[in-house]
């Protein structure tokens, strides 16, 4: 497990840019425009809301490290209270981390080259033996939509494949084995038998013809079917220049938010043309595939900076469905991130997008600066949740417990990481705004974040009412027991850089996020928020 947009090698995974843009971007043109959000009647929601405007402030400036999702537009170091170190060890909070995995029948801990398409799988075989002829070289983060599409169609096709991540460039310097063989440094790349193969399509196309007994994904060629879905490609590629039209300006914004709307009417059309739930009728293709990353992050950005909602609000429904189709899928859910990730991922791949003021509030949503979307309680997830639909729902409990566990799993590497946050920035900034990989983690401060990530992992898997009147209930106080300054830092750097699908799925990073914050609440005495 790894902080999101700030992964580090020595925590689990890695973020980076989109590796072939369609149009060339003039990144020096595109800019972040942010809008301060509007005062709400509540006196601490209030205070939450107008963090919108710090927040693409802080964007536009880079950031080499802390969070940015503060309160009160900027951090307040020395408002933090000192806690109570009587938290369950870590070999405690394992043993109940194996318990729930008994009683709920999942294992958070199983090898990821096993079972569902996990991102953290290096070696896929599904069940088979032999040599394994293809090798693939992916970013880290799954930040990358090109890489998406090959990940899925390898794991739909079910092609055994070995994996090698690498990084991009907004992230960092990619290792010089990989550039001796791919000189440019694109991303996706494969090896079959061998062969160095580049460009999404290419790779594709390659796929299909090389393992034609491995679930073909494309009719046959020379048939009407196969025509179409030709067609449909070409589609996907104008809807890709029109998002980006808009997403990356501000400028002529009605006219590009039209031309936008026309196009995606013309997709929803072609989706419910066969009879749907997918683009070729009732089973899943190459068109699908292609679609997805582009669709997902379509979703995502459009909603945060544009506030349009493409799915959950029925201007769509033939995206909806198709959408709960997609997410009814092992092989989708294993690779889907969220809004927030793509949110924060797309800018340093695309060299900026343009917010509107029709984005802000969503944006605060979407970033947990509204006082509601990242606290306790959390809404229940669905096909029409904002601000952000998942259509499988979400399992509170199992939810929780994924959180934990991987928490658990990984804690000496994540308290490390953390500590990023009251630590010093590195000699080496990247482009990706929150992502520093040579940061100087605030190590004497050890102590204190090990034993708050502890009383984390413990409410995630007990929960907040029976953790507080446990033995092991968070305790805090003005002046006895561990302090609660460098604590609050490390915890929002933390938070703010939990990924998805890299770190855990969707709903289990939102649990972990509410709990984190429900930390920070209490450090900040701010306990009427943090009882649910």
């Amino acid at each position: 497990m790894q902080g999101l947009v700030a992964p580090s090698r020595s925590w689990t995974l890695n973020p980076v840019p989109f590796s072939r843009g369609q149009p060339k971007l003039q990144p020096a043109s595109i800019l972040y425009r942010g809008l301060p959000a509007h005062a709400s009647a509540r006196a601490r929601a209030a205070r939450r809301e107008v963090k919108a405007m710090s927040i693409l402030q802080g964007i536009m400036r880079g950031f080499s490290g802390g969070s940015i999702n503060t309160t009160d537009g900027g951090r307040r170091p020395n408002a933090a209270l000192s806690f109570s170190d009587n938290a369950p060890t870590w070999e405690q909070l394992a043993d109940i981390v194996r318990a729930q995995h008994t009683e709920f029948g999942v294992d958070f801990w199983a090898d990821p080259n096993e079972g569902p398409t996990h991102p953290l799988a290096l070696k896929r075989l599904f069940g088979k033996s032999g040599p394994v002829r293809v090798k693939l070289y992916r970013d880290h983060a799954a930040w990358c939509p090109y890489c998406h599409k090959v990940w899925l169609q390898l794991e739909e096709k079910r092609i055994p494949y070995v994996i090698e991540k690498i990084n991009m460039r907004c992230y960092g310097d990619k290792p010089p084995s990989f550039m001796a063989k791919v000189p440019s440094g694109l991303l996706p790349v494969i090896e079959l038998d061998g062969r160095v193969v580049t460009e999404s399509a290419v790779i594709m196309a390659l796929l299909e013809d090389t393992f034609p007994d491995h679930k073909p994904l494309m009719p046959p060629a020379g048939t009407p079917a196969r025509q179409r879905a030709d067609g449909l490609m070409r589609l996907e590629r104008k809807l890709f220049s029109d998002w980006l039209n808009w997403l990356c300006s501000d400028w002529n914004h009605d006219r590009a938010k039209k031309q936008f709307e026309a196009t995606m009417d013309l997709v929803a059309a072609e989706m419910e043309r066969e009879g749907g739930p997918f683009f070729l009728g009732p089973e899943i293709s190459l068109v699908d595939i292609t679609f997805c990353p582009m669709l997902e992050r379509i979703a995502a950005s459009l909603s945060y900076y544009k506030g349009l909602y493409i799915r959950g609000q029925g201007r769509w429904p033939a995206v909806d469905g198709w959408f709960a189709a997609m997410e009814s899928r092992p092989t989708y859910l294993g690779t889907r991130s969220d809004y927030y990730t793509h949110a924060h991922d797309l800018p340093p791949q695309l060299g900026g997008c343009a917010m509107h003021e029709e984005g802000v509030p969503v944006a605060a949503a979407i970033d947990g600066i509204d006082g509601r979307a990242w606290r306790l309680p959390l809404a229940s997830l669905s096909a029409t949740s904002l601000p952000e639909p998942y259509s499988p729902g979400d399992n509170p409990p199992v939810d929780r417990l994924e959180a934990a566990a991987k928490l658990v799993r990984n804690h000496e590497a994540v308290v490390k990481f953390a500590l990023r946050g009251p630590g010093q920035p590195g000699p080496r900034p990247v482009a990706a705004p929150l992502a520093d990989p040579t940061a100087i983690p605030a190590l004497e401060h050890t102590a204190e974040a090990d034993a708050a990530l502890r009383h984390v992992a413990h409410v995630l898997l007990v929960g907040v009412e029976a953790k507080q009147v446990s033995p092991h209930a968070l305790q805090t106080s003005a002046s006895i027991g561990l302090s609660g300054k460098a604590v609050v830092s490390a915890a929002e750097y933390f938070r703010d850089r939990v990924g998805v699908p890299r770190d855990m799925r969707y709903p289990a990073a939102r649990q972990l996020r509410a709990h984190l914050n429900w930390l920070i609440d209490n450090l900040r005495g701010e306990t009427d928020v943090a009882t649910a």
